[in-house]
């Protein structure tokens, strides 16, 4: 029976193009955990969008002389079309701008008011002395109080895991320009983080299909809640729906809240595109439907603990009760999907320093697919990991041309050149019997590690079955019984062409693009694996643009996740190359243009 899935994958921040870093930790995984989900026949629902309110976005928008929404409106394009590039199937990639979100973010935040979970409180709140501005508490650094580590946030330390208030910190600084931020007095809506304490613990406890490391990093962080500001002094950012606070310039709702709501505002927005605005609540409101959230390691805390204390006190349950928004009761992640970090080089990304590789630079000079391979492979799915372009190079030529692209070659090209058409097995011996029975039985083996986003073992898997196939023709040699017994040759082929399509099958969600091409390669004429669309809708946002353009697709395709018979007299024709050798000097290039100025 098929299940209703979620993929919520986290939102890009507008303030520029997206580097490497980024969709490695929420892009690549959260796509190819949907397409594995569609092939074995869930109903998926991909969603997310750009993230484009706050404090960053006002003051890179104020170097370059132009507003807000302006800035926004040009990345988000970018990085938009960076991500279709890069064949991510999203149901719905939108933005934070639009009414609908504005209207579900503000529903939120009443219905939490209603139910007792918001008061307002008055605090020392971080300004910017050279704006004027605001500081939000990811935009302040400094050493933390309990460790001493020295890059600490406003809100918590990485180290140690501890919640932090930015007046905690020792020497602040703005990760904007620097400057010590000044602390003043500033009246804020507050979460009732605490009255969720027993209900979040009685919840943690039970997920124990979470990756040890975020349940046990979850549960610790209980110990020391406290309430969080839901609201800044932000002047681009969403209002507050409250007398005497909605038409203030200097006060909107906290962009992290904001930001999360988005994964049921995009839910609502895809329902009402689709042609049924109730569609959402098959997500939202079935028991049975799983949400799996996928994002980088330092996002754990707002996708584990504040989004469920959000939904919860919503829904009316915490410890002051209540009873659902309007919108009704909302369900709960059921995974959380944390990667841990990708740097460059042996170096931190960072956008200033140059030690940074963009997305759409990247996929300008190299195939998407041979970048998706590398961030399964060997990406940071549950260890810190190095990108280099040396390895980069390797996996590209070693594992992708050598490897796969020559079983697909050399299999296709032997059969259209000796026989022109699948053949049918004659009598097949102990070697054929178990190359296929592997080449099945890795069905289950792989999508058991793909469903628990065990990707990188998945992957490793299939590829160790290409190797297998590969040593099959390497010990049963048909280039030469074509000289000598072609009745033998046919029923070798047959196999191969067997394992490749089944291989082909379980790498199409890793690999979308060439796996589609070897679909044709091997005589296939459906559609084997969607791509999504960057479609321009109709005015949805707020007072500023007339449109926006979205992702999205329809991912019904012929591939499903089985081992399917191969069509025996299907005609065969010799392929071209499925994936492009490198030169060796792309890594000196690489490494050049990184050090550049």
């Amino acid at each position: 029976m098929s299940e209703n899935i979620l993929t919520a994958v986290a939102w890009p921040y507008a303030n520029g193009p997206r580097h490497i870093g980024h969709v490695a930790g929420f892009g690549v995984p959260s796509d190819i955990f949907s397409r594995y989900q569609r092939m074995a026949g869930n109903n998926v629902l991909m969603v997310s969008g750009t993230d484009e309110h706050g404090t960053p976005i006002q003051v890179q928008a104020d170097k370059e002389g132009v507003t807000p929404r302006e800035l926004a409106d040009r990345n988000s394009l970018i990085i938009a079309k960076d991500l279709q590039q890069l064949g991510l199937s999203y149901d719905l990639f939108t933005r934070t701008t639009t009414k609908n979100h504005y209207a579900t973010a503000q529903e939120i935040f009443l219905g939490l008011l209603k139910n007792g979970y918001i008061f307002s409180h008055t605090q020392l709140g971080a300004i910017d002395p050279s704006t004027g501005r605001g500081l939000p508490d990811r935009y302040i650094e400094g050493t933390c109080p309990i460790c001493g580590y020295d890059s600490a946030r406003g809100d918590q330390c990485d180290n140690c895991g501890n919640q932090l208030d930015p007046i905690d910190l020792i020497n602040p600084r703005s990760k904007i320009n620097g400057a010590t931020p000044k602390f003043v007095e500033t009246e804020q809506m507050m979460l009732d983080l605490p009255a969720f304490g027993e209900v979040l613990a009685e919840w943690l406890k039970k997920q124990n299909h979470w990756r040890p490391n975020v349940q046990r990093f979850s549960l610790n962080l209980l110990d020391d809640l406290k309430p969080r500001a839901y609201t800044r002094d932000l002047e681009w950012g969403i209002p507050v729906p409250l007398d005497g606070w909605r038409d203030r310039s200097d006060k909107s709702i906290y962009v992290w809240f904001d930001a999360v709501v988005g994964y049921l505002s995009a839910s609502i927005e895809w329902a009402q595109r689709s042609g049924d605005p109730e569609a959402w609540r098959q997500w939202w409101q079935n028991d049975a439907a799983k949400h799996y959230y996928f994002m980088g390691k330092d996002n754990i805390v707002f996708h584990s603990e504040i989004w469920p204390a959000m939904l919860f006190g919503y829904s009316g349950i915490g410890a002051k009760g209540g009873t659902p928004g309007s919108l009704g009761a909302l369900n709960r992640p059921y995974e959380v999907v944390s990667s841990e970090f990708l740097t460059m080089e042996g170096r931190k990304f960072s956008s200033s320093r140059n030690v940074v590789i963009y997305v759409g630079d990247l996929l300008s000079r190299y195939d998407a697919d041979a970048l998706r391979y590398y961030l399964a492979i060997a990406g940071p799915e549950n260890q810190d990991t190095d990108f280099t372009w040396a390895e980069f190079l390797r996996r590209n030529n070693d594992e992708l041309v050598a490897g796969w692209g020559n079983l697909v070659n050399r299999t296709i090209s032997m059969t259209a050149k000796n026989l022109g058409s699948i053949p049918a097995p004659g009598a097949l011996t102990d070697a054929d019997h178990e190359l296929l029975k592997a080449s099945q039985a890795a069905f289950t083996t792989v999508g058991d590690l793909l469903a628990r986003s065990r990707q990188k073992a998945a992957l490793g898997e299939v590829m160790a079955l290409v190797g297998s196939a590969n040593k099959y023709l390497s010990d049963t040699e048909p280039w030469k019984l074509a000289k000598t017994d072609t009745e033998r040759m046919a029923s070798v082929l047959h196999v191969a062409l067997q394992t490749v399509t089944d291989i082909n099958t379980m790498l199409t969600p890793f690999l979308p693009s060439s796996a589609a091409k070897v679909h044709q390669a091997l005589g296939g004429t459906d559609r084997w694996a969607a791509m999504p669309e960057l479609v321009e809708v109709d005015e949805e946002t707020a007072p500023g643009s007339p449109s926006y353009s979205v992702l999205t697709g329809d991912y019904q395709t012929a591939a499903r996740w089985e081992s399917a018979p191969i069509a025996v007299g299907r005609p065969m024709q010799a392929p071209t190359p499925v994936f492009t050798k490198l030169d060796p000097s792309i890594v000196d290039d690489e490494l050049a243009r990184l050090t550049a100025e």
